[in-house]
């Protein structure tokens, strides 16, 4: 019976923990999707409100954006994305992080050249004050 006891006690436990990490999947999730559309739409005020101050934003091509680039890049058009794509995103919580992963396909119109990019992604998302900010991003082109 004590057997029994502990085993149904540790069932309850375990599933209270997929279901909470589900939820914060979901919430990192919910995170990147509000960043992405915020980078279509060139939503400065979404953008500068879903990366965290001392965002490092890694380019392909090895330049390395701070929020102030990375949000003005954006908003001005400099940096224009028509559309982004994300598929095979991976998302893993330890604490207060979260690492994601994903392929990144997008259109972009860069200065009224019309592109395309496709791109291996990781970003590091850090939870404040009960909010996901995109605190890092490193991307590699996909040969």
């Amino acid at each position: 019976m004590k057997q029994l006891l502990a085993i149904a006690i540790m069932c309850l436990f375990s599933s209270s923990f997929v279901q909470a990490q589900s939820k914060q999947q979901t919430a990192v999730a919910n995170a990147v999707e509000k960043l992405r559309q915020a980078m279509v739409d060139a939503d400065q005020a979404t953008l500068e409100s879903s990366v965290a101050d001392k965002l490092s934003y890694g380019h392909s091509g090895g330049h390395i954006d701070d929020k102030k680039e990375f949000v003005d890049k954006i908003a001005s058009g400099k940096s224009d994305f028509v559309t982004i794509d994300l598929t095979e995103q991976t998302i893993s919580i330890s604490g207060k992080t979260a690492i994601v992963r994903h392929i990144l396909t997008a259109k972009t119109n860069d200065g009224g050249k019309p592109g395309e990019v496709h791109l291996r992604v990781i970003l590091v998302w850090q939870k404040k004050a009960g909010k996901w900010l995109l605190l890092a991003r490193q991307a590699v082109k996909i040969t």
